[in-house]
């Protein structure tokens, strides 16, 4: 996986390397020690006495009982103006907007907290492609030839080999598949090694999971997952958020928070006709 400094993280090298290139990218020292501190702070309060948190890619560790050593930080948004700071930040927003198009918007922005001796995760996808090990849900055709997800993921303590840096097979997402037993993830993979502060960029049809924390220290992240405008969301942002958030929020917010999309809608309810669609007068 190639390491390089924000000043070199143009949109085109950004994306050379999630289509054509191994399917992530480390961005050194994105944000600062000050954003990270705030963001492991918040992080570790909301996740030291809530262990039973929706999760994803643990069935193994359902099985052994270890769920509790791998804990989830829901809904960042609403718990710190960092997480906000995070996801707006002009070098991933610019490349966002090359990669998944100029009205991209967010799926989710959870902390993932893995504890020492805390579980990997079975290799996969992430979403939406994530259950594509039932292909036949999928529409015919379906291929990552244009991508419907970007990930993000902003280490809060050292990612390495001890600690369980994500592992990932590089090129991986030039074929959409979902990852087998025959596949040798394992014998084959890369580690997402990063520092805190860093941001590694990833295209989710890349295969790849979480190692195991085999260290005496947490490893956690800040997880955010970038869509284009007519993916549905993950979580539910905006009704999560609440109205003081929406009314305070940024243009580039509310576009993450998909309100310059204005669909689903009750088309029956408005009352006034208008041309809502089309290249010529149209409304939108």
């Amino acid at each position: 996986m190639d390491r390089i400094e924000p000043d070199d993280a143009t949109p085109a090298v950004v994306v050379e390397a999630l289509t054509r290139g191994p399917g992530a990218i480390c961005l050194r020292g994105l944000f600062s020690e000050s954003q990270v501190a705030e963001a492991r702070r918040v992080v570790m309060a909301h996740s030291e006495d809530r262990a039973q948190t929706v999760t994803h890619f643990q069935g193994q560790a359902a099985q052994e009982q270890r769920l509790h050593l791998q804990r989830r930080v829901w809904n960042l948004l609403a718990k710190g103006d960092v997480f906000s700071e995070m996801s707006e930040q002009p070098v991933i927003v610019e490349a966002m907007r090359r990669f998944l198009g100029d009205d991209f918007i967010m799926g989710s922005i959870a902390a993932n907290r893995i504890l020492p001796g805390g579980p990997g995760q079975e290799p996969h996808i992430d979403y939406p492609y994530w259950d594509y090990h039932m292909p036949d849900t999928f529409p015919l055709g379906i291929n990552t030839s244009f991508p419907l997800n970007a990930q993000v993921t902003i280490p809060l303590d050292p990612f390495t080999a001890e600690t369980g840096a994500t592992a990932f097979v590089p090129h991986t997402q030039h074929e959409l598949r979902y990852p087998a037993d025959g596949d040798r993830f394992f014998e084959r993979c890369q580690r997402m090694t990063a520092e805190p502060g860093d941001a590694v960029v990833f295209f989710g049809a890349t295969w790849h999971c979480a190692m195991p924390n085999r260290s005496a220290q947490d490893r956690s992240a800040v997880l955010i997952q970038y869509l284009p405008k007519f993916v549905k969301p993950m979580e539910d942002l905006r009704a999560m958020v609440g109205e003081d958030f929406v009314k305070r929020a940024s243009p580039t917010m509310r576009q993450l928070l998909g309100l310059n999309f204005p669909y689903p809608q009750n088309l029956d309810e408005i009352a006034v006709a208008t041309n809502a669609e089309g290249r010529t007068n149209a409304m939108r």
